[in-house]
């Protein structure tokens, strides 16, 4: 159960503001032509490193290794070359052979599209496994990353130290229609506007609800 000190003090209506205004700025990215499995490699390969090179990484394998039997049967040392612009290559590389050996032997070649069954999975967390229902499967669910989890406290929709605090907070005082795109978009917010120094607060439009402007500003 979420403790009342852990939740902002939003109305529904401001919360469902930041969205809208976030929806107006960025343009939400889909991954609508890649399957459950691509997108499960693809936010394996995005860990701890920038979105261009992900994209570029998991362009590069899946030009080579078109499937999840192929991908099983390669060579590690062929999987980290192709990926090694994703950095930690040889890292990612043996977890993706591993995942993709489980899923075709224990799961019949298809990805579990429930957060309970992704997170039995070798270094499947719950940001990694919400990523893959809510890109690979549009279910509902909230992925909070390094971005997700910052923005949302200095906005002070939630008072959390710890990510998957933040998930469940936002969980709870966060419509269900917007639970979707709210990754992505603070993901963009977070990259380019809410940095993690220097937030450009002159290029923000939710000064007036932050609560970090407004102890930075005294006001």
């Amino acid at each position: 159960m979420v403790k009342e000190s852990m939740k902002g003090n939003f109305t529904e209506d401001e919360m469902k503001f930041i969205v809208d205004e976030l929806e107006k700025i960025f343009v939400r990215r889909t991954f609508e032509d890649q399957t459950p499995y691509e997108v499960l490699v693809r936010t394996i390969l995005s860990q701890r490193t920038r979105d261009e090179n992900t994209d570029k990484a998991t362009e590069k394998l899946f030009s080579v290794y078109k499937t999840m039997e192929e991908v099983a049967e390669a060579p590690v040392e062929k999987i980290a070359e192709l990926v090694k612009q994703a950095g930690f290559y040889n890292v990612k590389a043996g977890r993706i052979k591993e995942v993709s050996n489980i899923l075709l032997d224990e799961y019949d070649g298809i990805v579990p599209d429930t957060i309970e069954e992704l997170i039995k999975l070798p270094g499947v967390g719950r940001k990694t496994a919400n990523c893959v229902l809510v890109f690979g499967f549009q279910e509902d669910a909230i992925p909070v990353d390094v971005h997700v989890h910052r923005i949302s406290n200095r906005l002070g929709l939630v008072h959390t130290k710890e990510p998957e605090e933040t998930e469940e907070v936002l969980r709870e005082i966060l419509p269900k229609e917007y639970w979707l795109p709210l990754n992505d978009l603070m993901v963009q917010f977070g990259q380019n506007i809410c940095k993690p120094i220097n937030p450009q607060h002159m290029e923000c439009p939710f000064t007036d609800l932050c609560e970090l402007y407004h102890s930075e500003e005294g006001i």
